[in-house]
């Protein structure tokens, strides 16, 4: 919670663990990292930032890939398993220990723990969808193309369908579109087809469509002032791990591309967990990673603090990396060269404290401690100490599936998103004008006049234009008296003659 004026109480520090060491609201969009190997207390350090920021009223969104954070939407409990370590630790490190829970809203990309969460195609841009769909840079060209003719020829791409419908269609006129963007190959379109099938079956149809979350739906605040924390699930999405990146930096650029400027606000307007943090970067193309890098350097203005999560700092591109003021380094085990390598290469990312040796305190701590450097006035980094991390005030471990209804059912956004819309976009829009050209293209069917008799002459558009029996003696005798005779009005006059005699018989 925050414990002091304009700050997080994060836990205590230096001798006996008796200087508190708070992470300032002023700069606490200026980036963190949380690291340290499986088992050291990232997640529950994460538990107690996200609650933080919430007290102070910060809206936080948060990916929870173990479902353990869902703990946060109920208090802790003084018949809690670890209830009195919790009590011996606040005594220790000065805190008064009070258990409550933190306003959450649950979300979820398939709709089954949360509410549904989607983007649309357009939205998530060809870039991401390259990255998403881990397409070559011929084939991403291709797709560039295609939202390029989207746009020219004013087709919605909501969903997958839509972009389905569009690949068709580019594929079928791929000759113009050679002629104007560069060659449009037919291999190029069916890989990125089969790339779709893919993502299809990675649960991607559910990703995209409509309604689209609205960014402001994640920085709401509770009636008491504190801000919501958003908790995505993904436990589930974690076996798709591109689908889940990807997804959430197109959530971190959406918000760079939307929120307005705020220079350094006395407190941030959203805070952003990243769990899981090196897949985003896990054989990740340059492009995408400078893309990242610009958003991890220009966000912070706009009032956003990001906080990577991982397990080793080294999993963090070191120009990404020198961006992140706030950290809290758990233990790193050095059982190789190479983990002591990295060992070293993560103690010197701290500020040097003579009184402690960094690179053996990053290799000792405890579970629950972390050797922490916090910013300080004017952002200048806190000397690296020795932290032993305060225990949370909501629940520790995951809530039941009813527990998990309930908040559901009492979230601010229920109704908002639980029910699909689909309405008209490129696939409709491209099937009617198939169907059109289908029509036009259809040769008119031939009619004959019902109930009248066949006389073997020509007596409009659509009869035949001669009988295939012989004539009449009489109407031969007429027409070569008609041409005899070489006028149309001899020719009208003989006719009706012989036609009143033939009448007559």
């Amino acid at each position: 919670m925050d414990d002091g004026a304009g700050t997080i109480f994060v836990g205590g520090g230096g001798e006996g663990h008796a200087t508190p060491q708070r992470l300032r609201l002023d700069h606490a969009n200026r980036h963190g990292l949380i690291a340290g190997a499986t088992g050291t207390g990232k997640t529950v350090t994460l538990q107690i930032l996200a609650q933080g920021f919430s007290d102070a009223g910060v809206p936080v969104f948060l990916s929870d890939v173990k479902g353990d954070l869902s703990g946060m939407a109920r208090p802790g409990s003084e018949t809690a398993k670890l209830h009195e370590a919790f009590v011996a630790r606040a005594e220790t490190i000065g805190l008064d220990l009070i258990y409550a829970a933190a306003p959450v809203v649950f979300w979820d990309l398939w709709g089954e723990a949360g509410h549904p969460v989607r983007t649309t195609v357009s939205e998530m841009g060809p870039l991401l969808l390259a990255r998403l769909m881990d397409l070559t840079d011929v084939q991403e060209g291709v797709l560039n193309i295609a939202f390029r003719v989207a746009d020219e020829e004013g087709l919605a791409l909501l969903d997958l369908k839509d972009l389905q419908a569009l690949l068709v269609w580019v594929s079928e006129n791929r000759g113009d579109l050679s002629a104007r963007y560069g060659n449009v190959a037919t291999a190029s379109v069916g890989a990125i087809q089969r790339s779709l099938l893919t993502l299809e079956n990675q649960g991607g149809t559910l990703l995209f469509g409509e309604p689209a979350l609205a960014l402001p739906d994640l920085m709401l605040t509770a009636p008491d002032g504190r801000g919501v924390v958003n908790i995505l699930a993904a436990d589930r999405l974690m076996a798709s791990p591109r689908l889940y990146a990807t997804f959430l930096l197109w959530l971190l650029s959406e918000l760079f591309e939307q929120l307005p400027e705020v220079g350094d606000p006395e407190k941030p307007k959203l805070v952003f967990f990243f769990d899981e943090a090196h897949l985003l970067f896990d054989d990740a193309p340059k492009v995408l990673v400078d893309k990242v890098e610009q958003v991890a350097r220009l966000i912070r203005s706009k009032g956003v603090g990001v906080y990577f999560v991982t397990q080793n700092p080294e999993d963090i591109p070191e120009d990404i990396l020198g961006q992140l003021g706030n950290r809290i380094q758990h233990a790193l085990r050095a059982f190789t060269a190479k983990d002591q390598k990295a060992l070293r290469q993560a103690a010197q990312n701290y500020r040097e404290n003579p009184r402690l040796d960094i690179e053996d305190a990053i290799r000792e701590v405890g579970v629950g401690e972390a050797v922490t450097s916090l910013l300080e006035r004017k952002g200048i980094p806190g000397m690296a100490e020795r932290t032993l991390i305060r225990p949370p005030a909501s629940q520790l471990g995951p809530i039941t599936a009813a527990e998990r209804s309930e908040v559901i059912a009492a979230s601010p956004v229920m109704g908002r998103y639980d029910t699909a819309v689909d309405r008209e976009s490129a696939f409709e829009i491209l099937a009617e004008r198939a169907k059109e050209a289908a029509v036009e293209a259809k040769e008119p069917s031939r009619e004959y006049t019902a109930g009248r008799r066949y006389t073997g002459t020509r007596t409009g558009g659509d009869q035949p234009a001669r009988s295939r029996r012989r004539d009449t003696m009489g109407e031969a005798f007429a027409k070569s008296f008609a041409r005899s005779l070489g006028t149309r009005t001899g020719n009208t006059l003989v006719r009706g003659i012989l036609g009143g005699l033939f009448r007559g018989r």
